[in-house]
């Protein structure tokens, strides 16, 4: 696994089951409401700070989504995407980076064309089963529970720049 995790430049991931525990709320005038783990965002940005790009492909449209990616400093916003390998092959065109230095986290069946072709594939916790078969690692936490925020720190530790990047928080 640390060959894989030694060359990633980028790391993608789903939205719901990801980012968020899956739940989509609608309040009684729909509007949207999704809940966000701030770990899962402090591990987004200890990566962009080490020199990792981070993008979000999503099946469903949501303002909420582009309101927590702009948040974060995160430029690559795919939403409404029924093919996820569409916006995988343009960012691939686009940064002229290969499969193998690409890392995705996704939790169902949706994600697996993208989790078999990239160098690090991970998933949630609570992913459907039928992406284990596809991914290197699977997180201890769940989706909106911490499970970017474990594969940003092992990605940051098995690259060596867990050290630079925590060390202003660790003096």
């Amino acid at each position: 696994m640390l060959e894989q995790i030694a060359g990633i430049r980028m790391l993608l991931m789903d939205v719901d089951g990801v980012l968020t525990d899956g739940r989509i709320i609608f309040d009684s005038n729909g509007i949207e409401s999704k809940f966000f783990n701030v770990k899962d965002g402090q591990g987004i940005k200890m990566v962009q700070r080490s020199g990792i790009e981070v993008g979000i492909i999503s099946g469903r449209e949501s303002q909420v989504v582009r309101n927590r990616a702009e948040e974060l400093g995160i430029s690559r916003v795919y939403l409404k995407v029924c093919d996820k390998l569409v916006p995988y092959r343009e960012i691939l065109a686009d940064t002229g980076l290969l499969d193998r230095q690409i890392a995705y986290i996704g939790d169902d069946i949706i994600d697996i064309p993208i989790l078999r072709r990239v160098g690090f594939a991970a998933a949630p916790a609570d992913a459907v089963a039928e992406v284990h078969p596809f991914v290197h690692y699977v997180a201890k936490n769940g989706g909106g529970w911490g499970a970017v925020r474990e594969v940003c720190d092992l990605l940051l530790k098995g690259q060596k720049k867990w050290e630079a990047i925590t060390a202003s928080y660790l003096a």
